[in-house]
């Protein structure tokens, strides 16, 4: 059996992971992200997971047509929330035990998000899924997933990207002569602004040492190459 270099990660997923043709949700999207994160727990790895909910709702588009940012963001963590109740329920089918926790309480779903509880779940083996953001309007899921990483004291955060294997110095589907950084220093991630992920979410991530490992949900195996410490997708860590 292949060794785990981690023993809890922090993986995010972004919503547009799991969108397909056919709507805002793809069963077989969903089936494979479940899978994949059953493989990860098959390697002993404690895994939290922070849900983005750009696939329903984004709060920057409904602004920009005139909608109250606050109010936008709001309805941006209830599809968070869709998207993590969809996801448990992908994992449950496929055996995998587990937990969500939201940043404002819908009781009647999932569990209000409390830490030390958190950290009880992941010690017992399951999954916890982390949705509706930070619970605070004008606060991105990236930052969400840098916070939730720390608090959990997860040893890295996972950037699952859709399609995407790593960090580029320009956008590759625009650019057919786009270069992948295999590695990549957190000042120049900001500097640069490459939308790897927002920049409080790097600062956050720079000022306690967390590296970050974006990398390609989809390419088969990736996952679990990470996991075993594989050079996969792009590490964005401190300078050495």
């Amino acid at each position: 059996m292949p060794q785990a270099r981690y023993g809890r990660v922090l993986l995010k997923i972004s919503g547009e992971s799991l969108k397909g043709p056919s709507g805002s949700i793809e069963p077989d999207a969903v089936d494979y992200i479940s899978r994949q994160i059953g493989e990860a727990q098959g390697l002993g790895v404690e895994l939290a997971v922070v849900m983005g909910g750009g696939n329903i709702w984004r709060g920057e588009t409904a602004e920009a047509q005139g909608m109250d940012r606050a109010t936008a963001d709001y309805a941006g963590m209830l599809a968070t929330i869709i998207n993590a109740l969809v996801l448990q329920d992908g994992l449950e089918r496929h055996g995998i035990t587990t937990r969500t926790q939201t940043a404002i309480q819908v009781q009647a779903v999932a569990e209000p998000y409390i830490r030390r509880r958190a950290i009880r779940h992941l010690e017992k083996g399951r999954v916890v899924l982390f949705a509706a953001g930070t619970g605070n309007p004008f606060m991105t899921t990236d930052t969400a997933a840098a916070l939730r990483a720390l608090e959990i004291n997860a040893e890295v955060l996972l950037m699952a990207k859709n399609n995407v294997d790593g960090v580029y110095d320009s956008d590759p589907n625009q650019n057919p002569d786009a270069v992948r950084f295999g590695t990549l220093d957190y000042m120049d991630a900001i500097s640069r602004r490459l939308d790897v992920m927002d920049a409080t979410a790097v600062t956050l991530c720079m000022d306690n040492n967390l590296p970050i490992i974006v990398f390609d949900i989809f390419e088969s195996g990736s996952m679990g190459r990470v996991l075993c410490g594989e050079s996969v997708g792009t590490v964005i860590a401190g300078s050495k």
